[in-house]
């Protein structure tokens, strides 16, 4: 009798790390030894296409004592803080507002909030530098309200809440989906029985709603924390040139796209790109351990 012998890829124990190798490879490429390289390049000096000089820890030195990017640190921060309360509050009550079933035709007003996420982000800068230029449509609505018009683009205290305002409509229809996702989970037994113990709409949403929501609600921090301090495309085109007055547009990533593509400094340039990384890490472990994500369930 004939004894067969299973080809080297078809063996159940080869088979897995055959499909997984494609991903893998990439993976390793573009992801473990760019961060390496990127790691070893911020310890170096390099100008342009020049060979590095090692220079140990110089660029971190320069970098911490350098008033540009603590500027864009405070930017960056002021942003990420904002997004996390706009992003949070305004998707929360208005997915409960349009599950709630008080609202007609809710399935229309969630469409129409979640298209601004399928617009590019290029057009809604575009869009937004014509809204709120001094004679837009937005100073157009504070006048009829009885205010005096603002130069949002034009004053650098103004930068970051006109990047919250474009932010806060692009986004608000994705964070409410994740929300309505998490609605539809909630058991509606548990509404029924606190409405018979005679808790209102209110507190229904604060002792059910919330705390059943509270994965949900961890996820879309920790996005939305990621995204904040991601920040680059609103502040590149919404300001021409990407420079705005006072560097009120300023955020890490443009500061680090200038250092790396203005100025050639790819060594300070990646130790930029390192710190960025080590707070968006920091942070982020410290949101989730301060709600409570690694507690072990009793």
């Amino acid at each position: 009798m004939k004894s067969t012998t299973v080809p080297f890829f078809h063996r159940p124990k080869v088979v897995p790390f055959v499909f997984l190798a494609p991903f893998l490879i990439l993976f390793l490429t573009f992801r473990v030894w760019a961060v390496i390289q990127a790691v070893l390049l911020s310890f170096q000096k390099v100008q342009g296409v020049s060979s590095g000089e090692w220079i140990g820890a110089g660029n971190y030195q320069f970098l911490f004592n350098d008033p540009t990017f603590y500027k864009a640190l405070i930017n960056t921060a002021y942003y990420t803080v904002g997004t996390l309360i706009l992003l949070i509050i305004i998707p929360l009550v208005l997915a409960a507002l349009l599950y709630s079933g008080l609202v007609k035709k809710a399935g229309v007003f969630r469409t129409t909030l979640f298209l601004p996420v399928l617009t590019s982000l290029v057009v809604v800068g575009v869009v937004f530098r014509l809204i709120l230029s001094p004679e837009g449509l937005l100073n157009s609505w504070l006048s009829v309200m009885g205010f005096p018009p603002l130069r949002w683009l034009q004053t650098a205290e103004l930068a970051v809440p006109a990047m919250l305002l474009a932010a806060t409509w692009r986004w608000t229809g994705l964070n409410m989906v994740y929300f309505t996702s998490g609605l539809a989970n909630i058991s509606p037994d548990l509404y029924d029985a606190a409405a018979i113990d005679g808790a209102n709409g209110w507190q229904r949403f604060f002792y059910i709603t919330i705390p059943q929501l509270k994965p949900i609600i961890i996820f879309v921090m920790t996005l939305t924390l990621i995204g904040g301090f991601q920040l680059f495309v609103e502040p590149f085109v919404l300001w021409p040139g990407a420079v705005s007055p006072g560097q009120g547009n300023l955020t890490i990533v443009l500061f680090l796209y200038r250092t790396a593509f203005t100025s050639f400094n790819l060594g300070y340039a990646s130790a930029i790109g390192v710190v960025l990384a080590l707070i968006i890490m920091v942070l982020s472990l410290t949101q989730l351990r301060l709600f409570g994500f690694f507690k072990k369930e009793e």
